[in-house]
């Protein structure tokens, strides 16, 4: 459970305790205070944060959140082709954000924007979101948490020059919301669109391995324990 979770669930609890004692009407003392108390147990169930089983073996890229693969598209970059991966969150989907890849936080840059629709298309440029590049095991990838239409708060927790593990609880987005993941150009894409993905857990892609450094991954999670 997110704590974020326990916040909204103890505060909808208390106003249901006020409203219960200054409502006089028994009968309708009980129907106001059911609508905190339903408020109260769907905030507990939507931060919910799952155990992952999370993949091992170089070079596999795990989805960062779960939901629905909406696009599987190559695109044109400055620095080259690229492969961009979207995927939306509704708000019936655990909205704990996790590591694509085990490397290193190269760059976090957060930029404002408007609350369109997750799954319109334009959200992916126009739409508050923080873009977060990330190398390891010899490539760069680069992923977007972006708000949706009722997604208003994005929670990304690493800073740059941080070590991840592929897995690790990075954040969350609030609600509704969106992420895309941008691949290089030669990686095997292992999903299809209209498919449903668990963060941490589905693997989304393999790409090529030019180093890997299994023993500074073990540091890395000997320090998480």
């Amino acid at each position: 459970m997110v704590r974020d979770g326990y916040w909204y669930a103890i505060s909808l609890l208390l106003v249901a305790t006020v409203v219960r004692f200054f409502t006089a009407d028994w009968f309708a003392s009980w129907l106001l205070v059911a609508v905190p108390v339903l408020l109260a147990a769907f905030f507990l169930w939507f931060f919910r944060d799952p155990e992952r089983k999370i993949p091992a073996g170089p070079g596999l890229v795990v989805s960062p959140a779960d939901g629905k693969i909406t696009e599987v598209a190559p695109i044109h970059t400055p620095d080259g082709d690229r492969i961009r991966l979207s995927i939306f969150l509704s708000v019936f989907d655990v909205h704990v954000n996790r590591s694509p890849i085990a490397g290193v936080v190269r760059r976090v840059r957060y930029k404002k924007g408007e609350y369109l629709n997750a799954m319109d298309p334009a959200s992916a440029e126009r739409n508050e979101q923080s873009v977060v590049t990330m190398e390891g095991e010899g490539c760069l990838i680069m992923f977007k948490l972006i708000a949706g239409l009722l997604a208003r708060r994005i929670v990304f927790l690493p800073k740059e020059g941080d070590t991840l593990l592929r897995g690790e609880r990075i954040g969350l987005i609030k609600f509704g919301s969106r992420c895309d993941l941008v691949l290089p150009g030669d990686a095997h894409i292992r999903v299809e669109r209209g498919q449903h993905v668990k963060g941490g857990e589905s693997i989304l892609a393999d790409v090529e391995v030019t180093s890997y450094e299994p023993m500074l991954l073990k540091e890395v999670m000997e320090t998480r324990r």
